[in-house]
């Protein structure tokens, strides 16, 4: 059991680490580590909600904002 929370917690950082990928791609050489750090957190509940937008995308029903 423990096996597999630690899967699924590992699964779950993986997808957070995808999220914001392109938010740090694009900040990590043209702007300061300030503006990485604030573009980071800025997106971070979006990509903390990952699991929510990807089920919403496969049932075709638009994502709320929060």
């Amino acid at each position: 059991m423990r096996a597999f929370i630690a899967l699924v917690v590992i699964l779950y950082l993986v997808g957070v680490g995808v999220e914001l990928a392109p938010t740090i791609s694009s900040k990590w050489n043209s702007g300061t580590a300030s503006e990485l750090s604030a573009s980071v957190w800025q997106e971070l509940p979006g990509a903390l909600a990952w699991p929510v937008t990807l089920y919403h995308r496969m049932m075709d029903a638009p994502p709320v904002k929060p």
